[in-house]
This record gives C-alpha cells, structure tokens and sequence, in this order.
C-alpha cells in the first residue's frame, strides 16, 4: 500500500517508486490521485501479495474502500 511496503516488511530494499510502481497511499499516491475523478468503479489490479490491503480487517483496505475503492479476490468477475 506505502511506498516503502517491501522495506518495512523486510523483504526487499527498493521503494515501489524505484521499481515502477505507484503506492496506493500516501500523498502521491492512487487514491489521492484520482480522488477527485468522477469514477464510477475503482478497482486495484496487481496488488502485491505482501500488501496488507490484501487482509480483509486491515487498516490499509479498510482506508482503500472508504475512499472508493474495490480490493479484487480470486475469480472477481469485473462488470461494467
């Protein structure tokens, strides 16, 4: 969800940013960056599998959803 997400876990020690990912917190983050679009559905795609967003009660998915938007599950069906 953070930036430093692979450091603070202690399994790597590249920021997303220096690897070309964008956080999905924080102020230059995703949900910052498209807070203001009118859109309909947001749905995060290929999420890292050490990113707490993944944990059903966590305070990172708990801060994604409350802004919006939708953390997939395994054979989520998108429809628009």
């Amino acid at each position: 969800m953070r930036d430093d997400e692979l450091i603070a876990a202690g399994l790597g020690n590249k920021t997303g940013q220096g690897m070309g990912h964008i956080a999905m917190s924080g102020d230059s983050g995703a949900i910052a960056a498209l807070a203001n679009l009118d859109i309909d559905k947001k749905i995060f795609l290929h999420i890292n599998n050490s990113n707490p967003v993944l944990l059903r009660d966590s305070a990172e998915r708990k801060t994604a959803e409350h802004a919006g938007w939708q953390i997939p599950t395994d054979g989520m069906e998108i429809v628009l």
